[in-house]
Formats: structure tokens, sequence, C-alpha cells
């Protein structure tokens, strides 16, 4: 069965997918209806282009003049469609040049009316700095064994996460482009926005990590989340449920312990700027739930069902604790990640977890609270 689904969504948009011959079953049709969806997406969708990338006294705040070099400009000015911009974005290395360039493109591409474009190819991996130093993620210092205090070693690996999420971003809409017939206009546009706010989460953090004497590249990081992006590079729905629907997810649930372990250690100026990039991850969430309801609906499968054949064929193994009030707000249906949650049976007629597992996740924001384990199930190599 897990090589017939792989067959099927490969790459998601053959010519069997395209929008006006698909027939859609009464079941797939009622889909979205089924599914409580984000009450603030559309406006999120709606919103203009936020440029409040300098963390202010009391909060975001425009930067006091524009900083950005003339010269990242001239490079986003050069781009000749969204696709293009993507790859620029990818190409780039620096972390704040990365960061700057994305903001320029996504705000180039919301004021002109550029195509989305197509680029067929792309390499498996963006450009990276020298620093960090990208290792094993059982050779991540702990806090314990980090050479910054715990408030910085927590804001450093939430940086590194913010700037891997810019990079995934960027690689769905240019990986992609290829099946912009299929996907349509609002697909890019929904993670072209993405990437921006992850952009500007990025120059928090990194502003932050300044502040407080250190900087981005400090201490080692792992390349877990790329790794991720890898291997769903070949699928949409793939890509869908493994980034937001794992990946972001996690942010929910670790977001409001990340906020009261800092508070506790009494930087309270940290831990504002963590609770606002939490509170702007629910859309990203919310962004990933409604497009993966829509690719189900054009190959009219069941998404709870196809949710999770493609975790078990992609490796990703979901844990707990979950933050089942912030996934049900972000629109991810508890069925789908909860075991605990009724009595499920397997193909071979076996019942799963009776509860949920309470082992420490240490993606996303999660990996940032604790690091005296690992999660080594998302180590396994791509097939």
């Amino acid at each position: 069965m897990i090589r017939m689904l792989k067959i099927n969504l490969f790459p998601f948009p053959i010519k069997s997918l395209s929008p006006r011959s698909l027939t859609i079953s009464s079941y797939s049709s009622s889909t979205k209806q089924q599914h409580k969806l984000w009450s603030g997406l559309e406006d999120w969708r709606k919103s203009p282009v936020n440029d409040l990338r300098l963390w202010g006294p009391t909060g975001p705040l425009l930067p006091s003049s524009d900083s950005i070099s003339a010269g990242f400009h001239g490079l986003v000015s050069a781009a000749s469609s969204l696709a293009d911009l993507g790859a620029l974005v990818l190409s780039t290395s620096d972390p704040l040049s990365k960061s700057h360039i994305s903001h320029l493109a996504f705000s180039r591409w919301r004021r002109e009316n550029l195509p989305v474009g197509s680029i067929s190819h792309l390499p498996s991996s963006p450009a990276r700095p020298p620093k960090p130093l990208l290792v094993p993620t059982n050779e991540v210092p702990n806090p314990k064994d980090s050479k910054l205090p715990l408030n910085a070693h927590m804001l450093h690996n939430l940086a590194h996460v913010e700037l891997n999420a810019i990079d995934l971003a960027w690689d769905t809409v240019a990986r992609f482009s290829p099946f912009f017939d299929v996907l349509g206009h609002d697909f890019f546009d929904d993670f072209a926005h993405v990437a921006d706010d992850e952009s500007r989460h990025f120059l928090w953090c990194s502003q932050r990590l300044a502040e407080l004497g250190f900087k981005y590249g400090d201490i080692p990081a792992n390349n877990l989340l790329m790794r991720e992006c890898e291997k769903s590079s070949n699928n949409v729905a793939a890509r869908l449920a493994v980034i937001p629907l794992v990946q972001e997810a996690r942010g929910l649930d670790a977001g409001p312990r990340l906020v009261k372990r800092l508070m506790g250690f009494g930087d309270h100026r940290t831990s504002k700027i963590v609770a606002k990039i939490a509170e702007e991850e629910v859309a990203h969430v919310a962004v990933g739930v409604d497009w993966f309801l829509s690719v189900c609906r054009k190959m009219n499968r069941a998404p709870c069902s196809t949710f999770k054949d493609l975790i078990k064929e992609y490796g990703v193994e979901l844990r707990g604790p979950f933050n089942h009030s912030a996934r049900e707000v972000a629109g991810i249906p508890r069925d789908w990640y909860d075991p605990s949650n009724g009595s499920e049976v397997d193909e071979g007629g076996n019942k799963q977890g009776d509860k949920e597992q309470l082992s420490a996740v240490y993606d996303r924001l999660t990996h940032i609270i604790s690091m005296e384990s690992e999660n080594s199930s998302l180590e396994k190599p791509a097939k």
C-alpha cells in the first residue's frame, strides 16, 4: 500500500490530476467543510507586507533607516519571476543578507505583477555560511555544556530554526513552481508570505543575540530541518505533511513552554520575542493544513489517512506532548497526530498506542527548550 501511495503522489501534479480533468468525489469535495480552519487565515493572506523588522522597547517597529544594501535591491530587481527570486534567496549564504533579500523579494512580488515562473532544477541544499558548524543532533551542545548562557543558547537555536524556515518556504515556492497549473497562484503567494515572516523572525533573533553580546554561528547546530526538506523534494503532499503539519506544528507545542522558561530565567525581552514568533507560527501551520486539504481533494484522498501514510512513508515520527488547543486553532484535527484520540487500528489489525507519547520533541522551537535527548526518529536517511 505504501509503495502504491508513493507512485500515486509522485510528484503530485501528473496530467491526470489537472483541475479540468479531475473528477472530484462527493467525499473529497466536502473535505474542507469537515475541518475547522484557523479563523485568521484570510486576514493573514490579505495583510500588507510587514516592514516591522526591528524589535523595539515594547515590540516590533520599523527600522530607523534603510540599512539594506543597494546591491540587494539590484539583485532582486534583476529577477524575472517569483521562482527566480526564491532561487536567489536559496543561493545566498550570508544569513542577514538572506533575510533582507527574502523580504525584498516578497515585497517586489506583492508590489509588481510578476509571474510565478518555473525552475526545473534546484540544488538539494541551500547555500550556508561557514558557521554555525552543522553536526549530528546528538553533537549539538546542550545548555549545560554550551559556552552561551541559557537565554542566548535557546535564542541561537531558535535563530537557526528561523533561518532554515526561510529556505524551507522558498524551496517550496521554487521547487514546485513547474506545477503552477495545478497548484495555482495562491499556493505560491502563501509560501512566499511564510518566507517573509520567517525572515523577520530571524532578524529579531539576530538583533537580540547581538544585544546579549553574541551572534548567530557561535555554537554548532544541526541540519535536521533541511534533511526533512530534501526528503520531501519530489512530492508536494509530503512536503506539506512533513514541514508545516509536523515541523511547524511542533513550534505550537513548544512555544508556551519556551516563553515560560525564559521568564523564569529573567529575560523578559527575549520571552516577548519568542511569544510573538510563536503567535505568528499559527498562520504557517494553518496554511499547511489548508493546502494539504486542497491537494487531498485533487487526489480524491481522505486527508487523515493520507497524512498518516505519508508520515510513515517518509520516516517521520509524531511525538508529544502536544499542545492540543493550539493545534486545534491552527486547524489540525487531533485524530491526525494523536494515537490516544480513540482506538486506531493499523493494517495488521493491531491497536495503536492508548495514550499520548510524552517524550520530548527537539525540532522547531521544542529542541530549543531542552537538549538532553534526541529526536532520533528524524535521523532516518532519505530513501
